[in-house]
């Protein structure tokens, strides 16, 4: 089997903020229809990595490349046309609109698009606990509810790339495991996601490949089953 398209390439990447740069020399690739995940300690730099991408950060430099165009000249509101949606750290909803409301806002660049209520069938099929709360504020849903709101607003998308930082984080445990099962669907239906977790457990066993970040450098990459073994990664971040 011929292997797949080059969909997102960082070469040389240096980011930061003001004068303090975080990220230094990264390199990294997404291919199409990869899931793909970097872990790290909590101040590696991976969320820096999306927002970089997302063109939310000020200081960059090096080669950003989706699907064979330069993001580097792009501003942030250009960068979900192009097929990214990145579901922040902490979620992010609208308190004071409704779930329906939060998810149509996913979509509004598309907003005149006939398929908008399939779309939103395709959320509330992989989330169903949204369907039953799609008239109620998302300011009043737990923390799990609005977490599904956020990944349901970016999948109103349908974009190429998903990008995920932290998605697990403050959640119960039975919450991350439907979360877990709802990236896995996501993925098989032919997303491509790049994954920031603290969660180094949830990381390796939902994606195929990943990116170990350490003080703003790639440390370590490789296939998810060569990292769950490497004798480095279990002892820092799986405890064994």
């Amino acid at each position: 089997m011929s292997e797949s398209a080059l969909l997102l390439e960082i070469a040389g990447l240096n980011a930061g903020y003001g004068e303090i740069e975080v990220l230094h020399g990264i390199d990294l690739q997404v291919r199409d229809g990869e899931f793909v995940c970097i872990i790290g300690a909590n101040t590696a730099g991976k969320s820096t990595i999306l927002r970089a991408i997302s063109r939310l950060v000020p200081h960059v430099t090096g080669t950003l490349r989706f699907a064979g165009a330069d993001l580097a000249g792009r501003a942030s509101h250009e960068i979900p046309a192009l097929g990214i949606a990145h579901v922040p750290e902490g979620r992010h909803v609208f308190a004071d609109m409704t779930v329906e409301e939060n998810l149509l806002l996913g979509a509004f660049t598309l907003r005149h698009q006939p398929d908008l209520p399939a779309r939103m069938d395709g959320v509330f099929e992989l989330f169903p606990r949204l369907r039953e709360r799609r008239a109620q504020l998302a300011g009043t849903l737990s923390g799990g509810e609005q977490q599904m709101v956020a990944v349901g607003r970016a999948l109103m998308l349908q974009p190429r790339l998903l990008l995920l930082d932290e998605p697990s984080h403050g959640l119960a445990p039975k919450v991350v495991e439907e979360m877990h099962d709802a990236f896995t669907t996501i993925h098989r239906r032919g997303t491509s996601i790049l994954l920031v977790e603290q969660n180094v457990g949830l990381a390796l066993d939902v994606a195929t490949r990943g990116y170990v970040l350490e003080s703003g450098r790639i440390a370590l990459q490789g296939s998810s089953a060569e990292l769950n073994q490497n004798p480095a990664v279990r002892a820092a971040y799986l405890g064994i």
